[in-house]
């Protein structure tokens, strides 16, 4: 009940903040303007502008949780003949922004994933495996609810496409071309549609916003499963320093249901991602990021944020997440034939 009210609880917080401007309009034309960069889908544009932006993203897991608990390789080979020990993961994420109206923006996301696991067996051999290639297209829109006093609300929502390949394999010690684990593929291989809110507030030298969507799955996928759904919630601060530059801090929740069925080509005895069971988790993450904006130069912005666990619980045996870091720079622009807006 508590996890429930908790997007009630913050949005009805932000909204008491004190000292907004009256009559105003909330404005993306400050260093402090945007949310943390690896929250997609936060702000609106005005009729006739566009988008480009370019992301990565970086991922490290390392070691091994039973619920929330460490666990060592002996643990793991009680069971299984392999132990992950660690992976990373490197994403490339192309987006574009178009306005055909003032109260709608479409986007669209292309990302290219580079995966890679460390693994060692029970009788000591190491041995890495790899995947690569692009991941699902996402497009879909944001809906303007309300922009007034500084404060705005809109909506999320639109579709993933299965464009990700779900047949990943590589060569291992047991097995050539042997088949790899479901968090090793590219895509979830179903159509995923997603749909949420994102409140922003802004006051003289600070901006602040909450953001809740809800990823969920639609049928089975051509692999015989379906991954789980996701509920994500992010609230952050973002301080303006300068005319250029603002820092942030966020705290995000997340969480991921377990995979429904199972690959048939994956032995659930070989090692612990093998097994659906293994799957599904919930998280808390703490963000520390800066935006770096340069209105002078067409209004290019650059963005960081590394983001830490501050706790996280499994279901089963899963890796153990690290560290993810984001870094990213966004270019805004307006059709010619319209009259140019001064702000992102």
């Amino acid at each position: 009940m508590k996890k429930k009210l908790l997007p009630i609880f913050g949005l009805l917080l932000l909204v008491s903040t004190p000292n907004l401007a009256q009559d105003n309009l909330w404005s993306s034309s400050r260093p402090d303007g945007h949310a943390p960069i690896s929250v997609m889908g936060d702000h609106l544009h005005k009729k006739g502008e566009f988008m480009l932006s370019y992301r990565f993203m970086q991922m490290k897991m390392e070691g091994n949780l039973s619920s929330s608990e460490s666990i060592s390789n002996l643990d793991i080979y009680q069971n299984y003949m392999v132990a992950p020990q660690a992976m990373h993961m490197k994403m490339h994420m192309l987006g574009f922004m178009f306005a055909p109206s003032n109260k709608l923006t479409l986007m669209l996301m292309f990302n290219f994933l580079n995966n890679d696991m460390d693994l060692k067996t029970k009788i000591g051999v190491d041995f890495t495996t790899k995947s690569s290639g692009f991941s699902d297209l996402k497009f879909g829109g944001l809906l303007k609810l309300w922009n007034k006093n500084k404060q705005t609300l809109h909506a999320n929502f639109g579709l993933s496409l299965p464009t990700g390949n779900i047949d990943q394999r590589d060569d291992t010690p047991m097995m050539a071309n042997s088949p790899l684990a479901y968090s090793m593929q590219l895509g979830s291989g179903t159509v995923d549609p997603f749909l949420g809110g994102t409140y922003l507030g802004q006051g003289n030298k600070s901006s602040w916003g909450i953001q809740s969507v809800f990823d969920f799955k639609l049928g089975e996928n051509a692999e015989s499963y379906t991954r789980g759904n996701r509920f994500n919630f992010i609230s952050w601060y973002s301080l303006k320093l300068t005319q250029n530059i603002s820092v942030s801090s966020s705290l995000s929740y997340s969480k991921i249901t377990k995979i429904k069925g199972k690959d048939p080509d994956l032995n659930p005895m070989m090692m612990p991602l093998f097994n659906s069971l293994n799957s599904g988790r919930t998280q808390f993450d703490l963000g520390l990021g800066t935006n770096l904006y340069f209105p002078k130069l067409k209004g290019i912005r650059f963005s960081a944020e590394v983001k830490k666990p501050l706790s996280q619980s499994v279901s089963g045996i899963q890796m153990k997440n690290k560290l993810c870091a984001v870094f990213g720079v966004q270019y805004a622009f307006a059709n010619k034939s319209k009259a140019p807006e001064k702000k992102l």
